[in-house]
């Protein structure tokens, strides 16, 4: 990982100026950010082979 903070990519997807519009600690932003974070990591882990393994509707 490169070390950016929650709030850090939150700035990169939403755009700094509406991170900087809400309190941070309460933000649903935050939320969906260490969500992000989470599930990336679990891609990294392997989990990206589930998404392999999928069938695709026809």
């Amino acid at each position: 990982m490169s070390g950016a903070s929650y709030r850090e990519i939150a700035g990169a997807i939403y755009g700094a100026d509406r991170v900087r519009a809400e309190a941070w600690k309460t933000s649903a932003l935050r939320d969906a950010v260490m969500g992000f974070v989470r599930d990336a990591r679990a891609m990294i882990g392997g989990g990206y082979r589930r998404l392999l393994r999928r069938r695709r509707r026809k």
